[in-house]
């Protein structure tokens, strides 16, 4: 995972910095202790591995490791991971590590609640490159687990014409025309529209998929039905909500695109426990 341990090491270099005064003032070295994650409300769990990692990073020197895997669903009260280490370091690593946790959880649940929306409905739930910075990687891992699925990663992985990119060219005609001559043979080409007259332009023109971006429902239910004779991906977005999305999902898209899944999730509330060997 590009930067896992280096990311863990300066958020642990952020919350320790030069050392815990309070645990080093009242716990004495070498002492080891049981620990305990649990959760305090239902979710998806994400991000048990990063949690676990923040104590290597520590030097907590874990053993008796037991923990649910990502993806899986918990229930308030239910243990999440057990394992016994070094209690000055479980306690110095303590915030760090929930912290990764809660919010890695909350998109993963956040993202459930999206999915279970929709799911007899076979649209694709997904993510958008509205992340915290640094922690794509993890946020749209997190996303999978939830049970939805990954926009492009980055500017490098896929083309998406927008807005500024239209304007900039000129029209949807010369930007969709000069996207496919300036990639290769096996890149797709999206293009993102507001109104019918610019869908119909990204088609004539030979866009692989239209994102319809804020367009009403009966806007994009006329976009459906017009895309029937084309083999394009329809992908509906901008401020999506669960109250709307089964009504978006119903108009014919193919993909609902929910920039909400990560810059909008609450955390789950984890706590973590120990005990004295």
């Amino acid at each position: 995972m590009l930067g896992f341990r280096t990311l863990v090491r300066d958020a642990l270099i952020e919350d320790i910095g030069q050392g815990d005064i309070t645990t080093n003032a009242t716990v004495p070295p070498n002492v080891r202790c049981k620990a305990r994650l649990y959760a305090k409300q239902d979710g998806v769990l994400s991000g048990i591995t990063i949690f676990r990692t923040v104590f290597e990073e520590s030097g907590a020197e874990i053993a008796d490791w037991y923990s649910l895997e990502d993806g899986t669903q918990f229930t308030s009260g239910q243990d999440v991971a057990l394992f016994s280490g070094v209690t000055r370091c479980v306690l110095a690593g303590e915030r760090v590590a929930l912290n990764f946790v809660q919010r890695l959880s909350g998109v993963a649940t956040f993202t459930a609640k999206f999915v279970a929306e929709v799911e007899d409905l076979g649209v694709r739930i997904c993510d958008t490159r509205k992340t915290t910075p640094l922690m794509r990687n993890l946020e749209k891992q997190a996303v999978i687990h939830g049970g939805g699925a990954n926009h492009r990663f980055a500017l490098f992985d896929g083309v998406l014409i927008k807005e500024n990119h239209i304007t900039a060219a000129g029209g949807v005609t010369n930007a969709v025309t000069r996207a496919i001559k300036g990639t290769h043979h096996l890149m797709k080409v999206g293009v993102e529209v507001t109104n019918l007259a610019e869908f119909d332009e990204a088609i004539a023109s030979g866009a692989d998929a239209v994102l319809l971006d804020n367009m009403s429902l009966d806007d994009m239910r006329e976009a459906a039905e017009r895309a029937r004779e084309h083999k394009v991906v329809l992908e509906a977005s901008g401020n999506v909500c669960l109250e709307r999305l089964r009504a978006i999902a119903e108009t014919g898209v193919h993909v609902i695109s929910i920039g909400a899944l990560t810059h909008s999730a609450p955390a789950i509330d984890f706590s973590i426990e120990i005990a004295n060997v």
